[in-house]
């Protein structure tokens, strides 16, 4: 059986914790931030755990993350 490709996009973009779990950036934090309260950039700053049907399809794209 030959390897299975990683997309190197999906891979750049998710990281795998420790448990088993994908986690992802929060959108809405590239540009034009000065429109944006200061309380709802820290809340957005942070990185959230990755929902049921997109870690099916994280873990296609990324076989060995």
């Amino acid at each position: 059986m030959p390897k299975i490709k990683t997309n190197r996009a999906a891979a750049k973009r998710f990281k795998k914790t420790g448990s088993g779990k994908f986690m992802r950036r929060q959108r809405n934090m590239r540009h034009i931030l000065t429109k944006m309260s200061s309380k709802r950039q820290r809340r957005l700053n942070g990185e959230v755990v990755l929902d049921g049907d997109d870690v099916k399809r994280v873990k296609r794209m990324c076989p060995y993350l």
